[in-house]
């Protein structure tokens, strides 16, 4: 009985140090997708005005991109919606890798992807709150 006890702080221990290092990295993703991604897309800085001229989709997938990636940011800082944001980021950063791989450099592939692991953790940490969401949309 006493074992039993014993486990469950640990438990929460083990989870909490998830869960911090978790909120480390949607941080920093956030900043990334937010700073270093969307708001470019926004301002028509040349390099992804160049990129997307290269993806061939035209200039108007430029501005779904970036605003996908500030909602995803946006809603990766939110509790409440960090694991939905993560689930809609994992499908983002699969067509990005993509788009990687077939048209534009096969190597830059590996950031997306790395995102995507990430944000799989995220979502996989924050399931419960995803259920709630998701009954709470349903009601």
């Amino acid at each position: 009985m006493a074992a039993t006890h014993a486990a469950a702080p640990v438990t929460r221990t083990r989870m909490s140090a998830l869960r911090r290092t978790l909120w480390v990295l949607q941080i920093l993703i956030a900043a990334f997708l937010i700073i270093a991604s969307a708001l470019p897309k926004f301002a028509g800085e040349a390099n992804a005005v160049h990129t997307f001229d290269l993806i061939g989709w035209g200039q108007w997938f430029r501005y779904v991109t970036g605003a996908v990636e500030l909602a995803g940011g946006i809603g990766l800082l939110i509790p409440r919606l960090a694991g939905a944001a993560s689930l809609g980021l994992i499908g983002l950063m699969a067509g990005a890798a993509l788009t990687q791989i077939l048209v534009i450099e096969p190597a830059w592939a590996l950031l997306p992807i790395g995102m995507a692991v990430v944000f799989a953790l995220v979502a996989r940490d924050r399931r419960e709150e995803i259920r709630d969401l998701v009954r709470s949309v349903l009601r």
